[in-house]
Protein backbone atom coordinates (compact mmCIF):
# COMPACT_ATOMS: atom_id res chain seq x y z
CA UNK A 1 0.00 0.00 0.00
CA UNK A 2 1.60 3.31 -1.05
CA UNK A 3 2.42 5.75 1.71
CA UNK A 4 1.96 9.46 1.12
CA UNK A 5 3.13 12.38 3.24
CA UNK A 6 0.27 14.56 1.97
CA UNK A 7 -2.30 15.56 4.62
CA UNK A 8 -5.50 13.56 4.70
CA UNK A 9 -8.45 15.30 3.05
CA UNK A 10 -12.02 14.50 4.10
CA UNK A 11 -13.87 13.76 0.86
CA UNK A 12 -17.24 13.01 2.44
CA UNK A 13 -19.59 15.62 0.87
CA UNK A 14 -21.53 15.80 4.13
CA UNK A 15 -18.42 17.21 5.83
CA UNK A 16 -17.42 19.80 3.23
CA UNK A 17 -17.39 23.39 4.53
CA UNK A 18 -18.62 22.23 7.97
CA UNK A 19 -16.64 23.56 10.94
CA UNK A 20 -14.78 20.96 12.99
CA UNK A 21 -16.74 21.87 16.15
CA UNK A 22 -20.00 21.28 14.32
CA UNK A 23 -18.79 17.90 13.05
CA UNK A 24 -17.77 16.93 16.58
CA UNK A 25 -21.22 17.89 17.78
CA UNK A 26 -22.65 15.21 15.50
CA UNK A 27 -20.30 12.58 16.93
CA UNK A 28 -19.89 13.35 20.62
CA UNK A 29 -23.09 13.99 22.59
CA UNK A 30 -23.12 17.19 24.60
CA UNK A 31 -20.70 19.30 22.53
CA UNK A 32 -22.47 22.52 21.59
CA UNK A 33 -21.50 25.29 19.20
CA UNK A 34 -21.36 28.86 20.45
CA UNK A 35 -24.42 31.06 19.99
CA UNK A 36 -24.41 32.37 16.42
CA UNK A 37 -23.71 36.09 16.28
CA UNK A 38 -26.79 38.27 16.45
CA UNK A 39 -29.08 35.72 18.08
CA UNK A 40 -31.01 36.25 21.30
CA UNK A 41 -29.67 34.03 24.06
CA UNK A 42 -32.29 32.04 25.98
CA UNK A 43 -31.33 31.17 29.56
CA UNK A 44 -33.41 28.61 31.46
CA UNK A 45 -34.34 29.16 35.09
CA UNK A 46 -36.16 25.93 35.88
CA UNK A 47 -36.97 24.21 39.16
CA UNK A 48 -36.30 25.27 42.76
CA UNK A 49 -33.67 27.94 43.35
CA UNK A 50 -31.01 26.65 45.69
CA UNK A 51 -27.69 27.96 46.86
CA UNK A 52 -24.34 26.57 45.84
CA UNK A 53 -23.42 25.24 42.43
CA UNK A 54 -26.71 25.57 40.59
CA UNK A 55 -27.42 29.26 41.23
CA UNK A 56 -23.75 30.20 40.96
CA UNK A 57 -23.68 28.61 37.50
CA UNK A 58 -26.55 30.84 36.36
CA UNK A 59 -24.83 33.89 37.89
CA UNK A 60 -21.65 32.99 36.00
CA UNK A 61 -23.62 32.55 32.79
CA UNK A 62 -25.25 35.98 33.25
CA UNK A 63 -21.81 37.56 33.69
CA UNK A 64 -20.56 35.80 30.55
CA UNK A 65 -23.53 36.99 28.47
CA UNK A 66 -23.11 40.51 29.77
CA UNK A 67 -19.70 40.72 28.12
CA UNK A 68 -20.50 38.65 25.00
CA UNK A 69 -20.48 41.09 22.08
CA UNK A 70 -22.04 38.53 19.73
CA UNK A 71 -25.16 38.30 21.97
CA UNK A 72 -27.43 41.36 21.45
CA UNK A 73 -30.10 40.41 24.02
CA UNK A 74 -31.20 37.77 26.51
CA UNK A 75 -34.48 36.07 27.39
CA UNK A 76 -34.99 34.38 30.76
CA UNK A 77 -37.13 31.28 30.29
CA UNK A 78 -38.66 30.86 33.76
CA UNK A 79 -40.50 27.91 35.28
CA UNK A 80 -39.59 27.95 38.96
CA UNK A 81 -41.40 28.16 42.32
CA UNK A 82 -38.52 30.11 43.89
CA UNK A 83 -36.44 28.85 46.77
CA UNK A 84 -33.53 30.14 48.80
CA UNK A 85 -33.84 33.84 49.61
CA UNK A 86 -30.10 34.47 49.39
CA UNK A 87 -29.69 32.54 46.12
CA UNK A 88 -32.69 34.34 44.60
CA UNK A 89 -31.19 37.67 45.61
CA UNK A 90 -27.91 36.63 44.00
CA UNK A 91 -29.75 35.95 40.74
CA UNK A 92 -31.57 39.28 40.98
CA UNK A 93 -28.27 41.17 41.27
CA UNK A 94 -26.69 39.22 38.40
CA UNK A 95 -29.65 39.85 36.10
CA UNK A 96 -29.76 43.51 37.15
CA UNK A 97 -26.17 43.94 35.94
CA UNK A 98 -26.99 42.03 32.75
CA UNK A 99 -30.03 44.26 32.10
CA UNK A 100 -27.84 47.37 32.33
CA UNK A 101 -25.62 46.01 29.56
CA UNK A 102 -28.20 44.77 27.04
CA UNK A 103 -31.94 44.10 26.61
CA UNK A 104 -33.25 41.49 29.05
CA UNK A 105 -36.76 40.05 28.75
CA UNK A 106 -38.35 37.49 31.09
CA UNK A 107 -40.85 34.85 29.97
CA UNK A 108 -42.76 33.04 32.72
CA UNK A 109 -43.63 29.75 31.10
CA UNK A 110 -45.25 27.76 33.94
CA UNK A 111 -44.41 29.24 37.33
CA UNK A 112 -42.63 32.46 38.23
CA UNK A 113 -43.18 32.66 41.96
CA UNK A 114 -41.37 33.99 45.02
CA UNK A 115 -37.62 34.08 44.36
CA UNK A 116 -38.13 33.30 40.66
CA UNK A 117 -40.36 36.36 40.35
CA UNK A 118 -37.70 38.38 42.18
CA UNK A 119 -35.10 37.16 39.66
CA UNK A 120 -37.34 38.32 36.78
CA UNK A 121 -37.75 41.88 38.08
CA UNK A 122 -34.67 43.40 36.40
CA UNK A 123 -36.04 42.46 32.96
CA UNK A 124 -37.06 45.33 30.72
CA UNK A 125 -40.29 43.47 30.04
CA UNK A 126 -41.92 40.49 31.79
CA UNK A 127 -44.22 38.21 29.81
CA UNK A 128 -46.31 35.36 31.16
CA UNK A 129 -48.37 32.58 29.64
CA UNK A 130 -52.06 33.19 30.33
CA UNK A 131 -52.26 30.34 32.84
CA UNK A 132 -48.79 30.75 34.31
CA UNK A 133 -48.52 31.00 38.11
CA UNK A 134 -47.16 34.40 39.11
CA UNK A 135 -46.51 36.09 42.44
CA UNK A 136 -46.00 34.56 45.89
CA UNK A 137 -44.37 37.79 47.05
CA UNK A 138 -43.42 36.90 50.58
CA UNK A 139 -40.91 35.12 52.78
CA UNK A 140 -41.22 31.94 54.80
CA UNK A 141 -38.96 30.07 57.20
CA UNK A 142 -39.90 26.60 58.38
CA UNK A 143 -38.21 23.69 60.07
CA UNK A 144 -39.06 20.70 62.27
CA UNK A 145 -38.87 20.69 66.06
CA UNK A 146 -38.15 17.20 67.35
CA UNK A 147 -37.53 17.32 71.13
CA UNK A 148 -40.54 15.16 72.07
CA UNK A 149 -39.73 12.61 69.37
CA UNK A 150 -36.14 12.43 70.58
CA UNK A 151 -37.33 12.03 74.18
CA UNK A 152 -39.51 9.07 73.22
CA UNK A 153 -36.59 7.53 71.35
CA UNK A 154 -34.28 8.06 74.30
CA UNK A 155 -31.96 10.31 72.30
CA UNK A 156 -30.13 13.24 73.86
CA UNK A 157 -28.10 15.90 72.07
CA UNK A 158 -24.97 17.36 73.62
CA UNK A 159 -24.19 20.95 72.57
CA UNK A 160 -21.21 23.14 73.34
CA UNK A 161 -21.28 26.63 71.91
CA UNK A 162 -19.84 30.12 72.17
CA UNK A 163 -22.42 32.76 71.35
CA UNK A 164 -25.88 32.84 72.87
CA UNK A 165 -27.75 32.35 69.56
CA UNK A 166 -25.24 30.12 67.81
CA UNK A 167 -27.61 27.13 67.68
CA UNK A 168 -30.71 29.14 66.79
CA UNK A 169 -33.01 26.93 64.76
CA UNK A 170 -31.66 23.68 66.17
CA UNK A 171 -34.35 21.00 65.66
CA UNK A 172 -33.57 19.05 68.83
CA UNK A 173 -35.14 21.64 71.17
CA UNK A 174 -37.93 24.21 71.25
CA UNK A 175 -36.97 27.76 70.30
CA UNK A 176 -36.82 30.53 72.87
CA UNK A 177 -38.78 33.78 72.71
CA UNK A 178 -35.56 35.62 71.86
CA UNK A 179 -34.83 33.26 68.98
CA UNK A 180 -38.39 33.55 67.69
CA UNK A 181 -38.15 37.35 67.70
CA UNK A 182 -34.75 37.33 66.00
CA UNK A 183 -35.90 35.02 63.23
CA UNK A 184 -38.98 37.16 62.63
CA UNK A 185 -36.72 40.22 62.42
CA UNK A 186 -34.68 38.53 59.68
CA UNK A 187 -37.80 37.47 57.77
CA UNK A 188 -39.26 40.97 57.98
CA UNK A 189 -36.04 42.51 56.65
CA UNK A 190 -35.96 40.15 53.65
CA UNK A 191 -39.65 40.81 53.04
CA UNK A 192 -39.20 44.60 53.05
CA UNK A 193 -36.32 44.31 50.56
CA UNK A 194 -38.50 42.13 48.31
CA UNK A 195 -41.38 44.61 48.47
CA UNK A 196 -39.08 47.55 47.71
CA UNK A 197 -37.63 45.82 44.65
CA UNK A 198 -41.06 44.93 43.29
CA UNK A 199 -42.22 48.54 43.82
CA UNK A 200 -39.18 49.98 42.03
CA UNK A 201 -39.18 47.51 39.13
CA UNK A 202 -42.92 47.58 38.51
CA UNK A 203 -43.29 51.32 39.24
CA UNK A 204 -45.91 50.69 41.89
CA UNK A 205 -46.38 52.46 45.24
CA UNK A 206 -44.81 50.52 48.11
CA UNK A 207 -48.14 50.38 49.95
CA UNK A 208 -49.81 48.90 46.88
CA UNK A 209 -47.12 46.22 46.67
CA UNK A 210 -47.64 45.41 50.34
CA UNK A 211 -51.32 44.82 49.55
CA UNK A 212 -50.23 42.30 46.92
CA UNK A 213 -47.37 40.80 48.96
CA UNK A 214 -49.48 38.32 50.88
CA UNK A 215 -47.72 35.25 49.49
CA UNK A 216 -50.65 34.48 47.18
CA UNK A 217 -50.31 33.69 43.48
CA UNK A 218 -52.30 34.66 40.40
CA UNK A 219 -52.68 33.39 36.86
CA UNK A 220 -50.84 35.33 34.18
CA UNK A 221 -53.91 37.21 33.00
CA UNK A 222 -54.67 38.45 36.52
CA UNK A 223 -51.00 39.29 37.12
CA UNK A 224 -51.17 41.51 34.03
CA UNK A 225 -54.17 43.36 35.41
CA UNK A 226 -52.34 43.84 38.73
CA UNK A 227 -49.27 45.27 37.02
CA UNK A 228 -46.95 42.40 37.94
CA UNK A 229 -46.24 41.50 34.30
CA UNK A 230 -46.26 43.56 31.10
CA UNK A 231 -47.75 41.25 28.53
CA UNK A 232 -49.39 37.89 27.98
CA UNK A 233 -47.16 35.89 25.68
CA UNK A 234 -45.05 32.79 25.29
CA UNK A 235 -41.32 32.23 24.89
CA UNK A 236 -41.41 32.88 21.15
CA UNK A 237 -43.08 36.24 21.75
CA UNK A 238 -40.45 37.07 24.38
CA UNK A 239 -37.71 36.44 21.82
CA UNK A 240 -39.50 38.78 19.41
CA UNK A 241 -39.69 41.49 22.09
CA UNK A 242 -36.01 41.15 23.00
CA UNK A 243 -35.03 41.17 19.33
CA UNK A 244 -37.07 44.33 18.82
CA UNK A 245 -35.24 46.05 21.67
CA UNK A 246 -31.89 44.93 20.25
CA UNK A 247 -32.73 45.73 16.63
CA UNK A 248 -31.97 42.23 15.32
CA UNK A 249 -33.92 39.40 13.70
CA UNK A 250 -36.06 37.32 16.06
CA UNK A 251 -33.78 34.28 16.17
CA UNK A 252 -32.63 32.62 19.36
CA UNK A 253 -30.38 29.94 20.79
CA UNK A 254 -30.54 28.32 24.20
CA UNK A 255 -27.29 28.77 26.07
CA UNK A 256 -25.58 27.25 29.07
CA UNK A 257 -22.08 27.21 30.44
CA UNK A 258 -19.95 24.60 28.73
CA UNK A 259 -18.67 21.81 30.93
CA UNK A 260 -15.37 20.09 30.17
CA UNK A 261 -15.89 17.12 27.85
CA UNK A 262 -15.05 14.61 30.58
CA UNK A 263 -17.62 16.18 32.93
CA UNK A 264 -20.32 16.02 30.26
CA UNK A 265 -19.57 12.39 29.50
CA UNK A 266 -19.60 11.50 33.21
CA UNK A 267 -22.95 13.29 33.66
CA UNK A 268 -24.39 11.43 30.69
CA UNK A 269 -23.20 8.04 31.98
CA UNK A 270 -24.47 8.82 35.49
CA UNK A 271 -27.85 9.87 34.11
CA UNK A 272 -28.21 6.66 32.12
CA UNK A 273 -27.21 4.61 35.16
CA UNK A 274 -29.84 6.36 37.28
CA UNK A 275 -32.52 5.67 34.67
CA UNK A 276 -31.48 2.02 34.49
CA UNK A 277 -31.71 1.70 38.29
CA UNK A 278 -35.13 3.37 38.30
CA UNK A 279 -36.37 1.00 35.58
CA UNK A 280 -35.09 -2.00 37.54
CA UNK A 281 -36.80 -0.81 40.75
CA UNK A 282 -40.05 -0.24 38.86
CA UNK A 283 -39.85 -3.71 37.31
CA UNK A 284 -39.19 -5.37 40.67
CA UNK A 285 -42.03 -3.47 42.36
CA UNK A 286 -44.32 -4.40 39.50
CA UNK A 287 -43.49 -8.07 39.97
CA UNK A 288 -43.94 -7.88 43.73
CA UNK A 289 -47.33 -6.18 43.68
CA UNK A 290 -48.72 -7.64 40.50
CA UNK A 291 -52.45 -8.33 40.74
CA UNK A 292 -53.15 -5.75 43.41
Amino acid sequence: MPISSAPHRDTDPRHQDVPVRERLARIVPGIRAHVPAGRIAVVRLYGPISGGGRSSTVVELAAHLRGARRVPGVVLDIDSPGGSASASDDLYLAFERLARAKPLVAAIRGTGASGAYLAALPARRILANPNAIVGSIGVISAGPRLPRLLDRAGVTVSVRKAGRLKDMGAPWRDESDEERAKEQELIDAIYEAFVARVAAARRLPVERVRELATGEVWLGTRALALGLVDEIGDLERAVEVAAGFAGVAAKSSRVRLRQPLLGRLVDRVAGRAALAIADEIEARLGDRYRGM
